[in-house]
């Protein structure tokens, strides 16, 4: 037979879209081009009028390069944006920035710090000028690399916490809760920083395991209805050794059994000079009984005996007084320290009775005060003891570890008055810190602004005037009373009618609003927004003027914050009024409540009064953070929450899921990720991870997402290649394509289906695994594997080879869309391949998929006859493993089958979908279900154009009848 060279004849894919992506190089430049065509401002013009999808975006600080958390966040936002507009909403993105607090102004202290500077001694106009400052240079930094990610939004009008027409805002939602009653100024124990001298809100604190020093201090019983008592000494036990000169009072469990005792044997070890060594065995000492021995173990007391002088519960110890040990001091330390009933005492640990302190702990601050007790507010801002206080006046700080230490001042001037029993250096336990500067706090009682939560208080007229379809209004079907309900209540209620998405995290977040206390809004920084109040000095109460209010708004809003300060009182407080007698708060305003008004002056400023946005997302602590402020702010100043629903994410670990740090050098970079690999890959990473947990990320993590992402390119690369000279001409009707097409068009509108599922449950991992399933699997090791001969070999004007390429043309519309929110420089580059004028991707919506394409008995059956493809493909294998064939298409294949797999067999051509040279089929009779593949080499001529082994295959030119009819 003569040889000859057909090649030319064949049909082969042709495509300028390259198999190498490049992204690194290519999506800046698709970047500049969507700015150039201002393509946001054309979706929205394309979209105007149609339902809207509002994701309202959470702010981060504007203070340093992005992370692997902000990545993540923002590119999940971008794609639940971008599915939304495909599926034909009008889903405006307006990004925003967190620009006051302690984290701008910390960063801005650090300049002051490295020149060994005091920040305090610059003028407040100036230092906040270079916070603003600051702020916009991250912001501007911060937008750049967020765009990279390919994040689409409203980039030329963000929102700004710092804005003047914001600052107005949050000014106005203050007043909001002031004209309502929902403010008061109280002194309760707060989280505050030493080092940064501020009170934190809770989003602000972190906790990191220390070793702390633990002491055991004896106060001598003066007063007591037990004449056993008398003269004995009650023991507390603290970790916090600087608390002891602020004691007012000793708490006791009411229920808890406790035990006079006096040791009678047993040796002390303990290293504790002055006259608490063997002079222990003539003193007697109050302790829970069941802490008994485990005080006597911190004594280094062995051979333990002891004699029990009295025994009864705590409700007998009413009445009972004690003495400080520091008593000889006189004043404050000569006062009584009464035995107070405190529910809150356990014995979990110490020795049952708890000493307290209304300046350093809520507990102590609730019971003392209900026992006519306040705090003295002897620890300042700084930590230090404030100068005039009676013992270790202006010393401290009291975070110094060496200060508490076993051997500090404090334990010193215990041990020398006889007070001290114990004092070890080897507490480990888990202790607050800020999140800032990573430094111990303490609680400390200081006059601060607060936000009740359990107070009742009318609610406003925008929240009274609220109603549903029917005009009922929605406060009363709440169950509102006239007199308005608790803020706490009003949350919970709120939180009910919310879509918590994973469904689990309602709880989390019903829980920390059930049991948190009221929202201390109060900071005493310079950079934020002011507490814009005026106390009556003669009454104590804040200033309720609506026209006073009016000019303060009005102020901020020509001038921004720095307006309260820079403006006369008077022109606030208006004739009729003297300034002498009003106090202008100093304060500034908790950065949350500022990220927390965002609803008002981007959602409603934008889209009108009541628009609530229709989701927000951010990660799991911001069920303590941005959620909850928002919905405490929204809840009281409107009777409901922001938002209709509420997205929560995890956080990106290392690869071994560790939390990532820079000191300990397992972060990955996002910005280093895109720079060598392309947004694309780590768009894809985002939405392919479980990310309503934890995820992991590292380099084998992103070869993995690579890898992925290279056969979604070859499959787009396919696809362009196979249509390439597409006409509609060729197109065919669906009633009259193979079975093999119109399946493909049923799997497509399956996945239709379960592709908005996924969207409406903003749950993308399912949805990658999906559409990756059908593009590896369905598509190419399946249609495409099968159909290659068909689009390499028939006539054009073949039936089958044009319904392949229209199902082809389907496949590539659905594909680029379907992708085009997660790909987004990689649909936008492949739809550019082949539309060049069409306009950008990104303009397009959700293919409209006809419903006479879902035939689920056809999926039934080719989901069979596809198990017996993969049958016979396996047995195959083993042929052209040992090299008996070359190929699937040189093996015959003889079949014995059961009545129904061989019904199937004869429903089709099984030669063509197992691509083997022939299939002989011998029928099993009765209703065994049976399918066994024998193979062998085939003995029929190779057709020199197609290479399909056929028994038509003419031996002059070479070719198969079906070749013949197109060469010829």
């Amino acid at each position: 037979m003569t040889e000859h060279d057909y090649r030319s004849t064949v049909f082969l894919p042709k495509t300028d879209f390259p198999m190498k992506a490049g992204l690194a190089a290519k999506e800046p430049a698709i970047l500049d081009r969507w700015r150039d065509e201002r393509l946001y401002d054309r979706l929205r013009a394309e979209r105007a009028g149609r339902k809207r999808f509002i994701l309202h975006d959470g702010p981060p600080y504007a203070n340093g390069d992005i992370h692997m958390g902000h990545a993540m966040n923002k590119v999940l936002k971008d794609v639940i944006v971008r599915s939304r507009s495909m599926l034909g909403f009008d889903a405006p993105y307006v990004p925003g920035w967190d620009c006051h607090g302690l984290p701008i102004e910390w960063k801005v202290e650090e300049k002051y710090r490295a020149k060994k500077l005091d920040k305090d001694a610059v003028p407040k106009p100036e230092f906040r000028a270079e916070c603003r400052a600051y702020a916009a240079d991250w912001v501007g930094k911060q937008r750049v690399q967020f765009e990279r990610l390919g994040v689409m939004g409203d980039w030329d009008q963000p929102y700004l916490t710092m804005d003047f027409a914001s600052e107005a805002t949050i000014v106005s939602e203050l007043l909001k809760f002031a004209s309502s009653g929902q403010l008061y100024r109280g002194a309760k124990p707060v989280m505050w920083s030493p080092v940064e001298k501020t009170a934190l809100a809770e989003a602000e604190v972190e906790y990191a395991d220390i070793v702390s020093t633990q002491i055991d201090v004896a106060f001598e019983i003066v007063e007591s209805a037990i004449p056993e008592l008398v003269g004995a000494y009650a023991v507390i036990w603290t970790t916090t050794p600087w608390t002891i000169p602020v004691n007012q009072a000793l708490a006791y469990g009411p229920e808890i059994g406790y035990a006079l005792v006096r040791l009678i044997g047993g040796v002390t070890t303990s290293d504790i000079p002055g006259d608490w060594g063997n002079d222990l065995f003539s003193r007697n000492l109050l302790i829970a009984e069941p802490l008994i021995t485990a005080f006597y173990g911190r004594r280094k007391v062995t051979g333990l005996k002891l004699d029990y002088l009295w025994r009864g519960k705590g409700s007998d110890l009413v009445g009972t007084v004690a003495r400080h040990p520091m008593h000889a001091l006189g004043g404050f330390f000569a006062r009584p320290r009464p035995f107070l009933a405190g529910d809150f005492v356990t014995t979990e640990q110490g020795t049952g009775l708890v000493h307290m302190s209304p300046d350093h702990g809520e507990d102590d601050f609730i019971l003392c005060k209900a026992n006519g007790l306040e705090p003295v507010f002897a620890v300042e801002g700084d930590g230090k003891y404030r100068a005039d206080w009676g013992w270790l006046g202006g010393q401290g700080s009291v975070i110094n570890a060496k200060f508490n230490a076993p051997d500090g001042p404090i334990c010193n001037d215990l041990r020398e008055v006889g007070g001290l029993l114990a004092a070890s250096a080897d507490y480990a336990h888990s202790y607050p810190h800020s999140w800032r500067s990573h430094a111990k706090l303490i609680f400390r009682a200081t006059p601060q602004w607060f936000i009740p939560m359990d107070s009742a208080s009318t609610l406003t007229a925008a929240a009274q005037a609220e109603t549903d379809d029917s005009g009922a209004p929605l406060a009363i079907q709440r169950g509102e009373n006239s007199n308005g309900a608790t803020l706490r209540e009003v949350a919970l209620d709120a939180i009910e009618r919310t879509r918590w998405v994973p469904a689990r995290s309602q709880n989390r977040i019903r829980a920390m609003v059930e049991g948190r206390p009221d929202w201390v809004i109060s900071r005493q920084r310079a950079w934020g927004v002011p507490i814009t109040l005026f106390v009556d000095r003669r009454t104590g109460d804040y200033l309720r003027d609506d026209a006073v209010n009016a000019r303060i708004v009005e102020a901020v809003t020509a001038q921004g914050a720095d307006a309260w300060w820079a403006t006369d009182p008077a022109v606030f407080l208006g004739a009729g009024r003297d300034p002498d007698n009003y106090e202008r708060v100093d304060d500034i305003l908790d950065v949350w409540f500022d990220s927390g008004s965002t609803h008002a002056f981007v959602v409603e400023a934008r889209y009108g009064i009541g628009t609530r946005a229709d989701l927000y997302v951010e990660g799991s602590d911001q069920h303590r953070g941005w959620f909850q402020s928002s919905l405490l702010e929204s809840a009281g100043t409107r009777g409901r929450a922001p938002y209709d629903a509420v997205l929560t994410h995890g956080f990106a670990l290392d690869a071994q899921g560790k939390k990532m740090s820079k000191s300990e050098g397992n972060t990955t970079d996002p910005l280093k990720v895109v720079a060598d690999s392309g947004a694309d890959i780590l768009r894809l990473w985002v939405v392919s991870t479980g990310y309503f947990d934890d995820v992991k990320i590292g380099k084998e993590v992103l070869a993995g997402q690579s890898d992925a992402y290279r056969k979604l390119r070859n499959t787009f690369r396919y696809l362009l290649g196979a249509l390439d000279g597409w006409s509609e001409a060729e197109r065919v009707p669906h009633a009259e394509m193979p079975e093999l097409e119109r399946w493909v068009l049923h799997r497509v509108a399956e996945l239709d289906v379960e592709l908005r599922r996924h969207i409406d449950g903003f749950d993308f991992g399912p949805m990658m695994v999906a559409l990756n399933g059908f593009a590896n699997q369905d598509l190419s090791a399946f249609l495409f594997d099968i159909r290659k001969d068909s689009l390499y070999c028939d006539a054009p004007g073949s039936l089958k080879r044009r319904a392949y390429r229209t199902v082809l043309d389907t496949l590539f519309h659905v594909l680029v869309k379907w992708l085009a929110p997660v790909l987004v420089f990689t649909c936008e580059e492949a739809w550019a391949t082949r539309f060049p004028d069409a306009g950008s991707i990104h303009l397009g919506e959700w293919p409209v998929v006809p419903v006479e394409w879902r035939d689920d008995e056809l999926g039934d059956k080719w989901a069979k006859l596809r198990i017996l493809r993969s049958l016979a493909t396996q047995a195959i294998e083993p042929l052209r493993k040992d090299k008996v064939v070359g190929t699937s298409l040189q093996a015959e294949l003889d079949v014995r089958a059961g009545p129904e797999e061989a019904a199937l067999l004869g429903s089709v051509h099984f030669a063509e979908l197992a691509i083997s040279a022939q299939v002989t089929v011998d029928i099993v009779p009765g209703d065994t279900s049976v399918f066994e593949v024998a193979v062998r080499p085939t003995e029929l001529a190779r057709c020199e154009r197609c290479w399909r082994h056929l028994p038509d295959v003419v031996e002059d030119s070479g070719l198969c009848e079906r070749c013949t009819e197109v060469v010829v």
